[in-house]
């Protein structure tokens, strides 16, 4: 079956985890990546282990970092000196045959190669760059790029944890698949421009752009209010109850998004009576009185556990769920009937799926993260450019 990016040849420049992650989604859904790597050591994650897994190699099983794995599926990997003639000359005919590049080393590093846009569009007028930074391309070109680091200095950090407490980072570099999932769009973008015009184009993303991009309505609230949100641990700063909650085993997830689901919580927990109390009727009047109301459904909610109060809640139409572990969530996405993983040929370990869902071009698994250097440079899309 023909995937919807298929013809579709991607130069595949990045590592770590943006970039990769980009071109991972465009590699399921049918692209030709061919994966751009430092002889010897390869794209840094490769190194970033335990855990491992094992995949195929020339010369039998091979372990590989799961850090790596996870974001290189579906692409061939190419080792190349950029630094020598011979890489330069090799990454060139890569180029000629690609219809996108996409890159995330330090801002101005593709130039001094002699790789920049100018020096491949020059080769490949129709081609489509896409460069990740960290903090850009102007003053902030020397910062290095690290999700922590932007989940720091972009204020993610300072909203996230207890109330009080240290300033704690989200557990995953979610900033950075952000921004990996934010390229795809641009470049989906730029294809569609091409297109219907023939023009290729660069476009730019920076890492910190979208972290104040899509901390939404905190950075909103900043610009449009002068309010300059804080830690505040699992509750929302607009919406109560709206966070974690105590019960009789652990901790409940309750997100009560309006004055009816309000009502509904409230009679379903035998509180009823709090839903006509006056500092509790509308959502504004519980942002005002959050901590009386929290006070107010402890009692109740400790006579009974997270899953009873789960069934309970979500049959009443009150969204509510227990807070779970990586197995349990796991699990619980396949009781509710979502396969979260996919299968590689004969890799024995799966991996997880990829969550774009097309009806008539759906992803793809067809090759299991590559072992460094494992194509021939010469083995890349032959096709020409204009």
């Amino acid at each position: 079956m023909a995937g919807a990016l298929d013809g579709i040849v991607v130069a595949d420049f990045s590592r770590v985890l943006a970039g990769p992650y980009t071109t991972m989604l465009m590699a399921d859904l049918g692209a030709e990546v061919v994966k751009i790597e430092r002889p010897g050591t390869g794209d840094d994650t490769r190194s970033w282990g335990p855990p491992h897994l094992e995949v195929p190699g020339p010369d039998g099983p091979e372990q590989m970092a799961t850090y790596f794995a996870s974001v290189n599926r579906n692409k061939r990997s190419v080792a190349l000196d950029l630094s020598t003639d011979d890489g330069r000359d090799a990454a060139f005919e890569i180029v000629r045959g690609a219809d996108v590049v996409i890159e995330n080393f330090r801002a101005g590093t593709m130039e001094r190669l002699g790789l920049g846009y100018d020096d491949l569009v020059a080769v490949k007028p129709d081609l489509i760059y896409c460069a990740i930074t960290g903090f850009g391309r102007d003053a902030g070109a020397s910062i290095p790029g690290y999700d922590l680091l932007i989940q720091a200095m972009s204020g993610l950090m300072s909203i996230t944890g207890e109330p009080g407490g240290p300033p704690v980072k989200v557990g995953v570099a979610v900033v950075d698949v952000l921004t990996g999932a934010h390229a795809m769009a641009g470049i989906l973008a730029a294809l569609r421009h091409r297109d219907r015009t023939g023009e290729g184009q660069r476009v730019d993303l920076d890492l910190l752009s979208v972290a104040l991009a899509t901390m939404s309505n905190q950075t909103t609230a900043y610009l449009a209010a002068d309010v300059v949100p804080t830690a505040m641990g699992s509750r929302h700063p607009s919406i109560v109850p709206y966070e974690v909650l105590p019960t009789a085993d652990r901790p409940l997830a309750v997100a009560v998004g309006n004055d009816v689901q309000f009502r509904r919580f409230v009679e379903t927990i035998g509180a009823a009576d709090l839903a006509d109390d006056a500092r509790f009727v509308t959502n504004s009047d519980r942002v005002a009185h959050h901590d009386a109301l929290i006070e107010a459904v402890a009692p109740a909610l400790a006579r009974h556990g997270a899953d009873h109060w789960f069934d309970a809640l979500t049959g009443a139409g009150v969204p509510a769920g227990p807070i779970n572990d990586m197995a349990e969530a796991f699990d619980f996405a396949r009781s509710v009937g979502i396969d979260p993983t996919a299968r590689i040929g004969d890799v024995a370990q799966p991996t997880v799926r990829n969550p774009i869902g097309l009806s008539a071009t759906p992803a793809t698994y067809r090759m299991p993260p590559p072992v460094l250097g494992s194509s021939d440079a010469a083995a890349g899309s032959d096709r020409s450019s204009p």
